[in-house]
């Protein structure tokens, strides 16, 4: 063979070689059925969905034995986004959440309702599914000291009202904008808070509890609400709609692990508020971190 033929054949050769090697290692993508080769699990900004991330990163690999990759801190509108773009594929999302802040429907009162149209309106539009609720409803909350609330004579946000334009509201910065938030409910109720301080949801139960504000944006499932003496002001004319936690799951990943819906819902209706606000307590009051108290609590009831 002519030398000029032969060293055609080599660069031939060497880039058949270079192909069939990018095509064994899947560039990265996924495994070889086609599956991806790693779930991408969201979360948002506070150690309850710190806590919900974890234990579907540790359901997803001890019982598909798929590797998990977290990324939490995620604002709800960024981890909407990102479920929407691809980029995460599974979260904790409350119902209420989805009807109002994602969807931007009017506020429905009726568990059942809200479920039914979330669960539609997120498969219809974005190839998003709804496991099944896994029981407790972490509901927003106006918070404060028992012994203030006692002394204003205040159990009820009927009753806050009356006095709101002389009190000080801490609030996340979500909360201070969403129309299930702090602009909703001040029309709701015709009032308005003297100011709104926007703060780390992190910080908000210990400012209240040391009076650097007079009321806060709390969360039902709070685990620091009774660790501190904290009180929940009825919402007498319900304006926050129900929020029940639930997974939610990209249909193509389902489509990929079939078997992921029913691991899932393993934990239907399994958690009270009670239970859920006891366990966030581990985090927030007992300071352990949300990987071991979900391994612990997964462990212990047999989910792994």
């Amino acid at each position: 063979m002519p030398k000029k033929w032969t060293k055609i054949l080599g660069v031939v050769l060497v880039g058949l070689l270079v192909m069939v090697s990018l095509t064994a290692c899947g560039g990265g993508g996924g495994a070889g059925d086609g599956k991806p080769d790693t779930i991408v699990v969201g979360g948002k900004t506070y150690s309850e969905q710190f806590l919900m991330a974890e234990i579907l990163s540790l359901l997803i690999e001890e019982n598909l034995g798929v590797k998990t990759d977290t990324k939490v801190n995620l604002g709800t509108s960024v981890l909407f986004e990102a479920m929407a773009a691809d980029e995460v594929d599974v979260c904790i999302e409350y119902t209420g959440t989805g009807l109002m802040a994602i969807l931007g429907k009017d506020l429905v009162t009726d568990p059942d309702e809200v479920y039914n149209i979330v669960a539609k309106e997120y498969e219809e539009q974005y190839g998003i599914k709804w496991l099944k609720p896994w029981g407790f409803n972490n509901t927003y909350a106006m918070v404060m000291r028992r012994d203030v609330a006692e002394e204003m004579n205040l159990s009820s946000i009927s009753e806050l009202a009356k006095v709101a334009d002389q009190l000080v509201l801490g609030s996340s910065h979500e909360f201070a904008e969403r129309a299930d938030g702090a602009p909703g409910l001040q029309e709701h109720y015709g009032f308005r808070f003297k100011e709104v301080v926007n703060m780390d949801p992190a910080l908000m139960y210990q400012a209240v509890a040391q009076g650097e504000v007079d009321v806060i944006s709390g969360f039902a499932t709070e685990g620091r609400i009774p660790a501190f003496d904290l009180v929940v002001l009825e919402d007498d004319q319900q304006f926050f709609p129900p929020y029940h936690a639930a997974p939610i799951v990209r249909k193509e990943i389902l489509e990929a692990y079939p078997e992921l819906e029913d691991v899932l819902n393993q934990l239907a209706d399994f958690f009270t508020d009670e239970s859920m606000a006891a366990l966030n307590a581990e985090i927030d009051v007992n300071g352990r971190e949300p990987d071991e108290v979900a391994r612990e609590f997964l462990t212990e009831n047999g989910f792994i």
